[in-house]
């Protein structure tokens, strides 16, 4: 109708003014070619509205700002959940798609019977297909027509093998799933994911409005752990806890200068892809909820105030190494040395006895101040929400707690307390709350300084001492500059301690002449074995951990060996070597 509407309007020429015959092709061709031009100006004029009301809409959407914020096409291609990544970009939690089996018991009707073969035999048959299952309680589910999920995560054969049975009350829905490729690998630093209540525990849950988020889970979410680092730590910390028949473990590397950390490990460890609604079992973390006394690894710390504060000041100077009376208790050495000891020497050969003189001389207020400092007195600085609360003196410290404490006795703190508490000790003196995200150099946290670093360069020296000629010797491995202190302790439960049994650690850093990451590997309840010569202390049981960890992830983290290098602790090694 338009195209006669155009043509109609159309001029023609006299018909008198064309020969005859051939004036009659030219005037249909004039025509035709007149209405091509009027077709394409109709064209041109309707893009021409188009464009104009495109035009209005998006500027009225840039000045409204009410511009979608995704289309539908772009909603289905993204995951329902973002993924999670370690520092190099390896997949630690994405989504995929999965099938579960799902029980309909009216799939048939309602007064149809919801199985064809009978509830027992279908479980007899589930068996053949999932040998995990137990038969007698899934008859029992089928029987109980209760409809819901039998299994999640199967398979695609597993899947074609529940078709095949032919019963249409088993349906396979597909649907997406949350799946850990590294299986148990950081499993306590990941978590689960539940699917009507998102994330559990870890990072899962600390990220979960995030990884949910369609304006955001599109980009993956980069923690700070190698899994690099995280498989070696956690090969070599159950290799200590299997040899010495540990009840758990627990290891930290942390970067000493920015707070990231490196690798996290709590065991016995779970697997985040078989946790489900009813959680998991062993998903409790020692790295950062459990709370420990750590013994003498506090020492150092104590040493470090005492110098901060112009307690020590001479090196040399013999201090009293007899047993300390005090409030009705007795403090003594495990091992006497010697009536007298001085500081490198107390260190070294780890004595109480001097360590608590100190810290009577350096006063409760200054150390009760410098572990305040270090974040002791409140839960670990971490994302996790799994953190555990630090059994602190309450009050005012007493002459005999501040002496108990110096030693590493008398409140109990996460293994990630120490990690942190050791950073500051080595990096100079800033203490730096500890984070599970890949910071940027420029995000990077100014800290606070603990201590001077002329006091953190003398307790480098002191801690290569110790890995050198003291308790520490264990964990030294050749070209790496480890150093670090030993601790161990009676466990403490319920407030009374249990002689049997204990808590040894050692706390790291390397290489000691710039150090950058801090180890702790803490072992809970080792046995005296064959492979530890018959003893628990950390010197025979957590050390060696160390030893064997650095020369694996040093490589993996730019840290080359080097036995050219060391650090100068010539003005100090003379006073060792004195006794």
């Amino acid at each position: 109708m338009i195209g006669m509407a155009v043509n109609a309007a159309v001029p023609t020429l006299p018909a008198a003014s064309l020969p005859a015959g051939r004036g009659h092709h030219v005037n249909l061709r004039s025509q035709l070619l007149w209405t091509a031009q009027f077709r394409v100006l109709w064209i041109f004029i309707g893009f021409g509205l188009i464009t104009l009301i495109a035009l209005v809409r998006i500027a009225s959407l840039g000045l409204g700002g009410n511009a979608p914020r995704q289309t539908s096409v772009q909603d289905a291609l993204l995951p329902p959940r973002g993924e999670i990544t370690d520092r190099r970009g390896t997949p630690l939690a994405r989504a995929f798609p999965a099938y579960a089996l799902w029980f309909d018991p009216k799939a048939m009707g309602d007064d149809g019977a919801p199985l064809v073969h009978g509830p027992s035999d279908v479980a007899r048959r589930l068996k053949a297909i999932f040998p995990d299952i137990n038969e007698t309680r899934m008859a029992e589910r089928l029987a109980s027509g209760r409809a819901g999920y039998l299994r999640r995560r199967l398979l695609p054969e597993e899947a074609n093998r529940v078709f095949a049975l032919g019963e249409i009350a088993l349906e396979i829905p597909r649907e997406t799933d949350r799946y850990y490729p590294q299986g148990t690998l950081a499993a306590h630093v990941l978590g689960y994911v539940v699917e009507e209540r998102g994330g559990q525990t870890g990072m899962e849950q600390v990220l979960d409005q995030r990884l949910s988020d369609p304006d955001l889970r599109a980009d993956p979410v980069a923690l700070s752990i190698d899994v690099r680092v995280q498989g070696a730590l956690e090969d070599e910390l159950r290799r200590g806890m299997l040899a010495t028949n540990a009840i758990g473990a627990a290891g930290i590397v942390l970067d000493a200068e920015t707070g990231e950390v490196m690798a996290m490990a709590s065991l016995p460890e779970f697997d985040p892809n078989t946790a489900g609604a009813s959680g998991a079992k062993n998903v409790f973390n020692r790295a950062t909820n459990a709370v420990y006394e750590l013994g003498s690894t506090f020492k150092p710390i104590s040493i470090a105030a005492a110098i901060d504060a112009g307690v020590v000041r001479d090196f040399g100077r013999a201090w009293n190494a007899a047993p300390v009376q005090q409030s009705g208790r007795t403090i003594r050495d495990q091992h006497s040395k010697g009536a007298t000891l001085n500081v490198p020497q107390a260190l070294v050969y780890s004595s109480n006895t001097v360590t608590a003189r100190v810290a009577d001389e350096l006063g409760p207020e200054r150390l009760r101040r410098t572990m305040i400092d270090l974040g002791m007195d409140r839960r670990p600085f971490i994302e996790l929400p799994a953190r555990g609360m630090p059994l602190w003196p309450k009050g005012k410290w007493s002459r005999i707690t501040n002496m108990t404490v110096s030693y590493g006795h008398g409140f109990n703190v996460t293994p990630l307390h120490l990690a942190s508490a050791y950073a500051a000790l080595v990096n100079g003196g800033i203490w730096r709350p500890a984070t599970l995200m890949k910071l940027d150099p420029t995000d990077v946290p100014r800290g606070r300084r603990v201590f001077k670093e002329s006091t953190s360069s003398r307790m480098r020296q002191m801690l290569r001492m110790i890995s050198l000629y003291g308790t520490g010797k264990s964990a030294d491995a050749p070209g790496y500059r480890v150093g670090g202190k030993t601790g161990s302790a009676d466990k403490n439960e319920n407030g009374r301690y249990k002689t049997n049994t204990i808590v040894s650690s050692f706390a790291a850093a390397f290489p000691m002449d710039a150090p950058r990451y801090v180890v702790v590997v803490v072992i809970d309840e080792p046995k005296g074995t064959v492979a530890s010569s018959f003893q628990r202390t950390a010197a025979f049981t957590s050390a060696p951990v160390v030893g064997k960890l650095v020369p694996r992830i040093g490589p993996m983290l730019g840290v080359q060996p080097d036995e050219s290098r060391d650090v100068d602790i010539s003005d100090l090694r003379y006073l060792v070597d004195k006794h």
